[in-house]
């Protein structure tokens, strides 16, 4: 997968942030994101379309991690933490969880999000969340890939 080098936000996220991330939200992410995230935070995709089902999507821009999301007034709205706290109850179908199962990790130009999901397994899977379907406690979702690995292979200009 190609990004534009000039769209990736600083600092970039160290092994430490990422862990109180994962603490944060009781999540383990794969070493495939977590490889991405370090080097490529908050990066616009080159190769930002893929199709599924007969649709094409195209991705708007990963999500960052940011130590300090207020510190940075663009980045800071597409901090992970940041979009879940503006729409984690409709991110998962479980009131009682604490943390979360569906994290977003990029925004599509329609509003909703590609998310891992972590519902059925350790290992999630990547999915779309349709944020206009959705509603509190009870999120719809698609599977578009097995694991990140194959939804990076997906996407191409």
């Amino acid at each position: 997968m190609k990004v534009d080098v000039n769209t990736i936000v600083f600092p970039l996220p160290d092994n430490e942030l990422l862990e109180v991330v994962e603490r944060s939200l009781r999540v383990s992410f794969p070493e495939t994101y977590r490889n991405f995230i370090k080097g490529n935070n908050g990066a616009v995709p080159i190769t930002n379309k893929f199709s599924y089902n007969q649709r094409e999507y195209i991705i708007e821009k990963f999500l960052c991690i940011l130590n300090d999301s207020e510190s940075d007034p663009i980045n800071g709205w597409y901090d992970i933490e940041v979009i879940i706290t503006q729409i984690g109850d409709r991110l998962t179908d479980n009131e009682d969880l604490v943390g979360m199962n569906v994290v977003p990790i990029a925004a599509l130009f329609s509003g909703d999000f590609i998310c891992l999901d972590f519902r059925e397994t350790e290992e999630p899977t990547v999915v779309i969340w349709f944020h206009e379907e959705s509603e509190e406690f009870s999120p719809v979702t698609q599977s578009v890939a097995h694991n990140v690995s194959e939804f990076f292979e997906m996407l191409n200009e």
